[in-house]
């Protein structure tokens, strides 16, 4: 699956297309150390496949080599994380 960003100076989205729908997880830029997820958009002819899933850890891959933390406000991204305790390295707190 191939995950595009797509951002600005305040905000940005990973987007990718799967079985012809485009499923995205957009974020906003908390300074330069932080990102909040604040959405993740998955078409319902793809839930139960992990598109989110794979999105919300496409993130905390970037941020990790980034060296940024993530604020999971999406209700989505907050239960990813506490399903995968391994990602809590990236977690702001």
């Amino acid at each position: 699956m191939k995950i595009v960003l797509e951002e600005t100076d305040s905000s940005g989205r990973y987007v990718t297309e799967v079985e012809g729908h485009t499923v995205e997880l957009t974020f906003s830029k908390l300074g330069a150390s932080s990102i909040i997820i604040d959405h993740t958009g998955v078409p319902d002819a793809l839930r139960g496949k992990k598109v989110g899933e794979a999105l919300v850890l496409h993130a905390v891959e970037k941020a990790r080599e980034m060296g940024k933390t993530i604020i999971p406000l999406c209700p989505f991204a907050a239960s990813q994380f506490r399903k995968h305790p391994e990602w809590r390295d990236v977690l702001k707190d």
